[in-house]
């Protein structure tokens, strides 16, 4: 009696085979090592390097084209005003008096948003009270609040760290109460199974595993406070006995002094670029890329 293999729903027999293996030199190499050429092109230093030459040729191109220095100085003639002013000091006190006031702002920033967080973490009314806040003011720009700056603390230093707590407060305390209301339950049920509670608890669970939005909410609140602190000074520039680097910018502004306008901006552009790039990278490289958080 012969059974019909399809009508009984049965997979067909197939034939037997044999496939002689191929061998390895046809295929091509799986892994080989990379030439010096190939190491240097995807390098990421190397190609960030590119990226700001290229810019280079274009700002000196466009300059040279447009033959008007007052309106577009030439990169050569702003690194040469740059390094006049460091060479003759100026700069450099200027650059070192802001750095001082943002590093104030900024440290105060971050100690209110960690009181802020904490209150938010530790009960739902603080939950509420924080979303409420920052709901109402992270849209509010800081550089409206220079006129309450004046009036409250005069012309000097502690307005130019009012608006810079304000600039850092709610972008920090928001990505980090973000990171921490992110944190898997099992990661939590982890730490409560081993015993960990109160400060060991927060420590050693919620914080690194909430770090990579607190590392994202210090590098908004370093950007914000940083142009903040520029702009400011370009308001109402002068704290303590002299002025910052916005009020740099400013006084090369009053006397049509474009290299040195766009000297400032240079050395503004070239502290963004160092602390993002080496300190937060730093930051990046020991912490959640070893920890296998972010690529």
């Amino acid at each position: 009696m012969t059974i019909d293999v399809q009508h009984q729903g049965l997979a067909p027999a197939r034939p037997e085979f044999e496939v002689e293996p191929t061998e390895a030199v046809t295929i091509g190499d799986v892994e080989r090592p990379l030439s010096l050429s190939e190491r240097i092109l995807s390098n990421e230093s190397f190609q960030r390097l590119m990226i700001l030459v290229v810019l280079i040729v274009v700002w000196e191109v466009y300059a040279i084209w447009l033959n008007n220095s007052l309106l577009f100085p030439t990169f050569t003639e702003t690194v040469q005003t740059f390094w006049h002013d460091i060479r003759n000091g100026v700069l450099i006190n200027r650059t070192l008096t802001s750095l001082q006031t943002l590093a104030i702002g900024y440290a105060a920033g971050l100690v209110c948003a960690a009181v802020f967080t904490t209150f938010a973490v530790a009960s739902t009314i603080g939950t509420r009270i924080l979303s409420t806040l920052t709901a109402m003011f992270n849209p509010l720009p800081a550089i409206a609040l220079l006129p309450l700056a004046l009036i409250w603390f005069g012309l000097g230093t502690p307005s130019l760290v009012f608006v810079i707590i304000h600039s850092v407060l709610w972008a920090v305390a928001l990505n980090t109460l973000s990171g921490f209301r992110a944190v898997p339950e099992t990661l939590r049920m982890s730490g409560r199974n081993m015993g960990l509670k109160g400060a060991r608890y927060v420590g050693l669970i919620l914080i690194p595993a909430a770090f990579p939005s607190i590392l994202a909410g210090l590098k908004i609140g370093w950007a914000f406070a940083w142009r903040t602190l520029v702009a400011a000074e370009l308001v109402f520039g002068v704290s303590s006995r002299s002025g910052g680097i916005g009020w740099y910018i400013f006084e090369a502004r009053n006397d049509l002094d474009t290299a040195t306008v766009f000297s400032g901006l240079l050395t503004v552009i070239l502290i963004g670029l160092f602390v993002e790039s080496i300190i937060f990278r730093t930051i990046e490289a020991r912490t959640v890329n070893v920890w296998g958080m972010q690529r």
